[in-house]
């Protein structure tokens, strides 16, 4: 998934208390500043179903200055690869 984060002071708490609350489906976390655009950016690595894994985002989304997008990898292998 990756966050994007306009309003760091306002949003920040939010996000972490969040992203606290699905800890068990974060594999990884990584924060950049990025200054010349004045935000931050998250990517997380996650091992989870689509539906927790929804309403994480879905809950991200709802703060105001904050974005986040999914993109979905099967690495079960009943996709066909």
């Amino acid at each position: 998934a990756a966050i994007v984060v306009q309003d760091r002071q306002n949003a920040a708490p939010a996000v972490n208390r969040i992203l606290s609350d699905y800890a068990g489906i974060i594999v990884g976390r990584m924060g950049v500043p990025y200054k010349d655009r004045g935000v931050s950016v998250m990517a997380l690595i996650l091992d989870g179903d689509t539906d927790t894994i929804g309403a994480m985002t879905g809950k991200l989304g709802s703060i105001a200055g904050v974005k986040s997008r999914v993109t979905l990898v099967n690495l079960d292998g009943k996709d066909g690869e």
